[in-house]
């Protein structure tokens, strides 16, 4: 089983109607399992993953 490991929280937004009346609105993360170089699989966002990704190629 994977663990959640990202410490992101997901965002609040308004939903508009056309009388502008608002009601709140939760943006959930879009969490991935990766397996990490250690064999351990991990939730983590998209977001996450690709700063990984980026760092590895950088270096």
């Amino acid at each position: 089983m994977a663990t959640n490991v990202s410490n992101r929280t997901g965002n609040v937004k308004n939903l508009r109607s056309h009388s502008l009346r608002a009601t709140k609105k939760r943006q959930k993360l879009n969490l991935q399992v990766v397996r990490l170089e250690n064999g351990k699989k991990v939730r983590k966002s998209t977001k996450e993953i690709r700063e990984l990704l980026k760092n590895a190629k950088a270096a």
